[in-house]
Parts: C-alpha cells; structure tokens; sequence
C-alpha cells in the first residue's frame, strides 16, 4: 500500500488508518476527539487534512489548455489563468464519469490536474492515448503533497506563514515556502471558507507541521478522512465511486453545471446529450430522516408502498444537524418535500426529499 509523505506523523499522532484508493490514510486521530471533534474544528474554527493521496498530472506543451477542453467536460474557456475548474473525465461511449477532477490552468500550454487517487492512473491513460503530437501528459503523483487548510480561521493560519489568502475563489497562487514553490488555491471539500496547498513531496512534512503550529492559537486540528466524509456530505457534495461513476452520469448526478454543453466536442458529448434530450432515469436528491435513522450507501429506497424507486449513494450522521442525511439516486418523478422509505434493520424509517446543502453554505466568502 502507497504512503503518504506524512504518514509518520499521523502514526504518532494515533491516527486510525484505512485504504483509500490504494494509499494508507487516516480516518480518524481516536487521541484527540475523532470525527466528530475534527468535523466541529472545521465548521467553528480550523482542521487541515493531509490529502496527498489525490493524484496530480500535468499537461503542457502547445495547445495543451485547447486539448484538456476538448476532452473533459467542463469548458476551460470559461477560466482565465490562474483559476482553477472542476470538471470531468466521462467516458465517450457511455457518458458516465471515469472521475471528477480539479484543473489548474497555468496557461494555454500548462494545466496541472488533480484527480482522485483510485482513478489517476486512468485518467493519465485515456490523456496520453488522445494527446495530439507536442503534448505531453504526466502522471506526476508522487512529486506533490496536498494539505487542504479548511475552516472559518483558515486565512489566520496562512497568513502567519506567510502565505496568500486574498485569492478569489476557485483561484490560485504561486508561493514560496522553504524556498521551495507551493500551490495556494482557494478550493476545499468541506463547504467552509478554505485553501487546498499543492507543495513539493519533500516539503510537505514541514509545511504541515508550521501549519499545526501557526494554527495553534486557533485550535487547529489535524483531521481525518472520515470528517471530510461528514463535511463534504453536510454539502451535498459527490464522492466518486458512490455519487459518481461509470454507471452515473452527470444528468444524473445533476451535475450538468459542470459540463460545457455548447462546446462542440468532449467525452461522451452525444450520449450526454441524448440522454438530457429524453430525460434521465433517476436523478440525485438529497434525503434527511424524519425518523431515528442513518443512511448508509447501498441502502433501497422505498416509495410508501414497499416499491423500490431508488438506492442510497451516500449516507452519515450529520455532526451538525444531529441527525441522519445522505444522497440517494431516486426515480426522477420524486422531488423536494416528498417521503420516501429506507429498510434499516428490517423497521421502515421515513427520509424526505431535500435540496443539498444541508448546512449554511460559506465556501464563497
């Protein structure tokens, strides 16, 4: 299994870890409070999570922003350099998501990608079979650490390294730290006011611990997987693999936001458009208990007669709101403010139908 380059000190701060796409990661530091407490630090004040598990590729040479556009979904034109964009890998025939991914335009011959772990890999695959002669794609996964700084103290936290902060959002800095250059975008997974740092492998040990201990008087908090799991949910946001995959696509999802539907040409364009011209199947909603009852993925949703009309994508305990929310792909028919049905351990617990997010938004200010 693939380590981090903070492995270490997660081991001696007690971290429980877990697989993630092939690398060891924590899920929790059980010493110091766990999901709970960590979730808390980010909603209230500060947490920074070690992420560096997320891949990271880079496609340069002439022409290599107008390629990046004609192969992913979102359209690049709508950034400038120095922003960054989430958008999609889908596959051609299908339309169904490979992975989502964050690309940095550097300029119209550099973007620099940051995919999910499990899905590098391919992702660098189907680039470099599709590269036109001059560009080159790379999988450079293990030349940078990523460290997401996220919370309403997060800018404090920065600011005492010597770090930029007053970025928009969905942009990004070039810094210096150590002499050594670090990424400071203004992105996150958690729904708070954050940054994502992009530093060189070598350096993220020691970016980590100044920012454990800039944020000290913050309350700062190392946090695990399993919060940005809770955070992200709180938000409605997709996990692919559960939310997204290559049996949903991005009508699906209702993530067509994402997708550059005038652009002429990106993976999977005429079956996207086929199947937003006849309507998609089921669709994604969020679901919030009525009852005392937490949704877990893969749970059956139910209409009021026993009917199944769905399936849970993604579910938890909401730290928040003290109750039990999640993601379900539902029959399109099935709306806000409807009730729907799930079987947990043989009792019929009522969810109704919500709009994500379920938490304040602050991911803008």
């Amino acid at each position: 299994m693939l380590t981090s380059p903070l492995h270490a000190r997660h081991v001696a701060l007690g971290a429980k870890m877990a697989d993630f796409g092939g690398w060891d990661m924590p899920i929790e530091y059980s010493k110091t409070g766990g999901v709970l407490k960590e979730h808390a630090a980010v909603r209230e004040s500060v947490g920074v999570f070690d992420v560096s598990h997320l891949g990271k590729a880079s496609v340069t040479g002439p022409g290599a922003a107008a390629f990046v556009n004609s192969v992913l979904a979102n359209d690049l034109t709508r950034i400038e350099p120095g922003q960054a964009q989430y958008t999609l890998c889908c596959d051609e025939a299908t339309g169904g998501v490979v992975d989502d991914l964050i690309a940095y335009l550097n300029g119209p011959d550099d973007v620099f990608l940051i995919p999910n772990a499990a899905n590098t890999a391919e992702v660098v695959r189907r680039l470099q079979a599709a590269a036109p002669e001059g560009v080159t794609v790379e999988n450079r996964h293990a030349e940078f650490g990523v460290l997401a700084v996220q919370g309403p103290r997060s800018a404090e936290v920065l600011a005492k390294l010597g770090l930029p902060t007053e970025h928009d959002y969905m942009s990004f800095a070039v810094a210096t730290f150590e002499d050594s250059p670090v990424i400071v975008c203004r992105t996150g997974y958690t729904g708070e006011h954050g940054y994502e740092l992009v530093p060189r492998w070598d350096k993220t040990e020691a970016l980590w611990d100044a920012l454990l201990a800039a944020g000290e008087e913050f309350a700062i908090r190392p946090c695990g997987l399993g919060a940005r799991d809770t955070l992200r949910t709180e938000m409605g946001y997709p996990l692919h693999g559960q939310d997204l995959s290559l049996d949903i696509t991005p009508n699906m999802a209702r993530a067509g936001w994402a997708v550059g539907w005038k652009k002429p040409a990106f993976w999977g364009r005429e079956a996207l458009l086929a199947e937003r011209e006849a309507g998609a199947r089921r669709l994604l909603r969020g679901i919030k208990a009525v009852d005392r009852a937490i949704p877990r993925a893969h749970m059956v949703v139910n209409d009021a007669d026993g009917k199944q009309i769905g399936e849970v994508t993604s579910g938890t305990f909401s730290p928040s709101l003290r109750e039990g929310i999640g993601l379900a792909l539902l029959d399109r028919d099935y709306t806000e403010g409807d009730t729907v049905y799930l079987d947990v351990r043989g009792k019929a617990a009522a969810f109704t139908v919500v709009k994500p997010p379920f938490v304040d938004v602050r991911t803008r200010s």
